[in-house]
């Protein structure tokens, strides 16, 4: 928290969306070798004793079982939750999810910790939400910038729908585990973080010709924590220390961004809502989920080449002045090849044929995606002015 009260000094006065900002939420961070030995030093500061570990398979191989063993027999009652995967062999945030973790629960339960990544995170957010209890994070990849975010994106009914909730109490990151994690999942984080390319720019967008609400300060946070990204881009392909802790950074700040502005706009644009997309596709023909930022950098690469192919209609969108601005918000945007090749430099998935989207989901997604948020995002200009010229 620290850390961000400095940046927030030092970038307040550039905030110009006359909303007083409070940031009574996450009261730790902390990263590194000892993460886990702070964490029981945390709960007993906070008298928490009465402790539900939420968990899948894999998360308690590389985290679970050491945080579990830490914790029981040192004065606290630790419980667990075990999530279930589907057939397919995917942990999912949905009502069977949520539901195995309400049950797990009690009246003595005073404290989640969710040990895993994105979704486990989604399903602990949600659960202790719901039953007005705390939860810490405990991250067991650097692979998502949802760990401290308010958002929690459900699966209700195989459709994805985003509840604000709230961010954990307390974030305990252990470098061996985050260093460990697959290169996939270090590749799905840098793309999760590459997508801000394109959030920002519709974010942006959305403010200058649909008054959508903006606050600087929080664009500025989400676009340093990219920009950190970018420059350690080597060394977080090596899974070099400095490098996984600044990816880890930049995560945890974009999620800053999230919470200090109350929604997800600084983070989410029209490449997360082709990602959504594709996911709830992928529910509906039960067929293996991917990786969450996986799918958003190859989404960024993609909608990155649609808005610059159809930047004339773009620059109709409002008065002469306004043109200049968005042609601005469109030269800032790299273009997607640039992005396909930072996803191949981290090791991950760069195009739709590497993560098996095909034509017609391509098609189907670039003319509906837009509709699964009310965001003013330049994918819903481009399909709502091709509607009005039917």
């Amino acid at each position: 928290m620290e850390s961000f009260n400095l940046w927030y000094g030092k970038h307040r006065e550039a905030c110009t969306c006359g909303s007083e900002h409070h940031l009574a939420v996450t009261e730790r961070f902390e990263i590194g070798d000892e993460a886990f030995l702070l964490l029981r030093s945390f709960l007993s500061e906070k008298n928490y004793k009465n402790v539900l570990l939420v968990y899948d398979e894999n998360t308690w191989e590389v985290a679970g079982a050491k945080v579990f063993s830490l914790l029981n027999g040192s004065g606290f009652h630790v419980k667990g939750s075990k999530i279930p995967a589907n057939n397919q062999g995917d942990v999912i945030a949905n009502e069977e999810s949520i539901v195995h973790a309400l049950l797990a629960a009690s009246e003595e339960t005073e404290v989640f910790i969710a040990v895993g990544a994105g979704t486990i995170h989604d399903i602990t957010r949600f659960v202790s939400y719901k039953m007005g209890l705390p939860f810490i994070s405990v991250p067991t990849a650097p692979s998502v910038d949802g760990f401290n975010s308010k958002g929690a994106p459900i699966v209700v009914r195989k459709k994805k729908v985003t509840f604000q909730t709230h961010a954990p109490v307390g974030l305990f990151a252990d470098t061996k585990v985050l260093c460990n994690a697959p290169q996939e999942m270090v590749a799905a984080g840098f793309g999760d973080m590459l997508g801000k390319y394109t959030s920002l720019a519709d974010w942006r967008f959305g403010h200058l010709t649909g008054g959508e609400p903006y606050c600087e300060a929080a664009a500025k946070m989400t676009e340093e924590a990219l920009e950190a990204c970018i420059g350690h881009a080597r060394l977080i392909a090596e899974k070099n220390e400095k490098g996984i802790i600044e990816l880890m950074n930049a995560l945890i700040m974009s999620g800053l961004a999230m919470s200090l502005f109350g929604h997800s706009h600084p983070a989410s644009g029209g490449e997360h809502h082709l990602s959504h997309y594709w996911e709830m596709k992928f529910l509906e023909e039960d067929r293996k989920q991917l990786l969450h930022g996986e799918k958003v950098g190859v989404s960024c690469a993609l909608i990155a080449d649609f808005y610059k192919e159809e930047k004339e209609k773009l620059l109709e969108a409002s008065s002469e002045d306004a043109a200049k601005q968005i042609e601005k918000i469109l030269a800032w945007i790299p273009e997607g090849n640039v992005l396909r090749k930072y996803l191949k430099q981290i090791g991950g998935s760069a195009t739709l044929e590497d993560i098996g989207i095909e034509e017609s989901l391509i098609n189907e997604s670039l003319a509906s995606a837009h509709s699964i948020r009310d965001r003013k995002t330049m994918l819903r200009y481009l399909n709502e002015s091709k509607m009005r010229t039917v």
